[in-house]
């Protein structure tokens, strides 16, 4: 187990903390485990897992993120907002394709709609499944590049008429990305470098794998390993890869955290508008969103999180605005039915006081 403590804490407060996360990480099944908390700064990281640790310490290996990476699409986006450089009701066809002959339904899908799962997008192009499936569990996403990702998008047939239905879309923030860097003239793993990673000093989170035995390596469930994934045209929905040390950095500066606030007004306005209300879903409306995260009650407040999850690995990022509190988690098995995991990383976000 390591403790990285970045803001003085009470001996008593710091043990509690590093015996709460061993307890969680002994449910979690998995080669390697990385459970992180930090409160104002101060930090407890966990590290375990079946497999004997390398030479590289776990909290600093840089994680598959899958799905957890579209925070960092969310707060991409509302910077530029923040800066005037786009609108959310920009209309995407119309920065990656000007003039071209759309559905009337895709002419109507605006920024917000492709981050808020609202555009009426399916999960996935159509198209996408007959090539993927034969590679379904080594490579579906690397021959389905980011070109072939906005043809499917300009020659698309929403579902749903934009902004009427939430369906969680994969296509939907791919687009978004593949928009933004149009519309910047900018590729988008630069774009998202300067905006958002170099600002807050997230050195070790990357688009692309990193040098020779920095990267996770994930394993199916059998415990196979897996070569690193490619999400070809898929970049912003899922390719970063993290260390769980960088990923707190990330979730502090959406509280506040060590560092109190960024000194650029577009990047402090753009953290706090991805942690704003702006949409109900599900039965009854019980589920709020915000631009990018998942909300939802909690005995200490709300709290907002979003999940991932790749071929071989999972990892989880919450926290809760009202206290301050950073979760992250890190796995590098691949999810099953009956695993633990994110409700293990979910439990340490609602339920601790």
């Amino acid at each position: 187990m390591t403790d990285v403590t970045a803001a003085p804490v009470t001996a008593a407060d710091s043990s509690a903390t590093a015996r709460l996360l061993a307890e969680a990480a002994g449910r979690i099944d998995a080669p390697d485990v990385v459970l992180a908390m930090s409160r104002g700064g101060a930090r407890t990281v966990h590290t375990g897992g079946s497999a004997e640790p390398g030479p590289v310490p776990r909290e600093r290996l840089h994680h598959e993120l899958g799905s957890a990476s579209k925070p960092f699409a969310g707060l991409l986006l509302a910077r530029l907002v923040a800066q005037g450089r786009v609108r959310y009701e920009d209309r995407a066809a119309d920065l990656l394709a000007p003039g071209l002959p759309v559905h009337p339904s895709v002419r109507r899908i605006t920024l917000r709609h492709l981050l808020t799962h609202t555009s009426g997008l399916p999960g996935l192009p159509a198209d996408f499944y007959p090539q993927a499936v034969p590679r379904w569990s080594t490579d579906p996403y690397g021959n389905y590049p980011a070109d072939r990702v906005v043809r499917a998008f300009l020659r698309a047939r929403p579902r749903h008429r934009p902004g009427t239905r939430w369906h969680y879309s994969n296509f939907a923030v791919s687009v978004l990305g593949h928009t933004l860097a149009a519309a910047t003239g900018t590729p988008w793993e630069v774009l998202l470098h300067q905006q958002v990673l170099a600002p807050l000093g997230l050195d070790a989170t990357l688009v692309r794998p990193g040098p020779d035995g920095t990267d996770a390596t994930g394993h199916r469930r059998d415990g196979t390993p897996l070569p690193a994934l490619d999400t070809g045209g898929f970049t912003a929905a899922g390719a970063l890869r993290s260390s769980p040390l960088d990923l707190l950095t990330f979730l502090e500066a959406h509280v506040g955290g060590a560092s109190g606030s960024p000194t650029d007004p577009s990047l402090a306005a753009a953290l706090t508008e991805v942690t704003r209300p702006v949409l109900r879903r599900g039965w009854r409306h019980a589920h709020t969103h915000t631009l990018t995260w998942f909300q939802h009650p909690s005995p200490y407040g709300p709290v907002l999180f979003h999940a991932g999850a790749t071929l071989g690995q999972q990892a989880f990022l919450g926290f809760r605005p009202g206290t301050g509190l950073t979760v992250v988690a890190t796995a590098t098995r691949r999810v099953h039915r009956a695993d633990t995991f994110v409700a293990t990383a979910y439990g340490l976000l609602t339920e601790t006081p």
